[in-house]
């Protein structure tokens, strides 16, 4: 699938895509160099998105990709008609499993290949997916039924904190994947990659300095200890609630007993009444009668 962004320029460099639309747009899966892209369609709808809000501009395409296809670079080429710098965004709608963001960003820039010939190549960007304070507050409210209500701060916490060392995870394999085809010779060397690398590595801390290795003691020491209460305190309050819950159900049981005998009692009451009635009656018919 291919479609336009519509956005806006932001301050500090800085694009806010704001909206999109999908155009007509096909390919042979055999010979990917044959496609069709509707611009025709791409400009009609353009001109009536442009009726409702003045301000968003064409800065970009999406793609379906899960990755930057060969004839992308082309596609590209008819998008720069309406933005002399698009904006690429791949969205992976495909890998069910994905975790982190399912976006990439691209811009393309001039490069000079190995045999002299200029041509443009997409340079990857950050990127974030954001919402404004209206957009947030409905979010938040359509979560209420989604979120379980007794998962606390610390879960949460920690919940997040295993989610970064997944993505983590997959972009170390990222890395050794560049890396080892670097090696191979299958993809160019690029020094910016590779300086990057360099960094991320230089940050790391040294885990072999035994005064790192016992602050990690201490604070996962710390960190057991606040789950270990935890559990306690959730353990002691659920045993708290079941014994007030066999107590409450036995004071139930005691006062059906007393009703159902004071049900019992008020019917005996009544049949010896009727009893007694009718006895009299008889008593009165037979002394009539004499």
């Amino acid at each position: 699938m291919v479609g336009v962004l519509l956005g806006e320029y932001g301050d500090k460099d800085t694009l806010q895509v704001t909206n999109c639309y999908g155009i007509p747009f096909e390919e042979e899966k055999n010979e990917p160099e044959v496609w069709f892209l509707d611009h025709i369609y791409l400009e009609n709808m353009f001109e009536m998105q442009n009726r409702i809000n003045s301000r968003e501009k064409i800065i970009g395409w999406y793609s379906s990709g899960p990755k930057i296809k060969q004839a992308d670079i082309k596609i590209n080429e008819i998008f720069r008609n309406y933005n002399t710098e698009p904006v690429l965004l791949v969205c992976n709608v495909q890998d069910e499993q994905l975790i982190g963001l399912p976006t990439e960003a691209y811009f393309t820039k001039e490069e000079v290949d190995e045999n002299g010939n200029m041509g443009r190549a997409f340079t990857h960007v950050r990127s974030t997916i954001g919402a404004t304070d209206a957009e947030a507050v409905a979010v938040e409210h359509l979560l209420r039924d989604v979120k379980d209500a007794s998962q606390g701060q610390f879960s949460k916490t920690m919940t997040d904190k295993l989610l970064g060392i997944k993505v983590l995870a997959i972009k170390l394999k990222e890395m050794r994947n560049y890396l080892e085809q670097v090696i191979a010779g299958t993809i160019r060397y690029n020094q910016s990659i590779i300086d990057n690398f360099q960094d991320i590595f230089n940050l790391l801390p040294n885990l072999k300095m035994q005064e790192m290795v016992q602050s990690f003691s201490v604070k996962s020491n710390d960190y057991m200890y606040v789950v270990y209460v935890s559990n306690l305190i959730k353990s002691v309050l659920s045993l708290h609630d079941l014994i007030n819950n066999k107590i409450k159900m036995k004071e139930l049981e005691a006062e059906n007993i007393k009703k159902e005998r004071e049900d019992a009692a008020e019917k005996a009451k009544k049949v010896m009444e009727e009893e007694e009635a009718k006895a009299k009656k008889e008593v009165e018919a037979v002394e009539k009668k004499e």
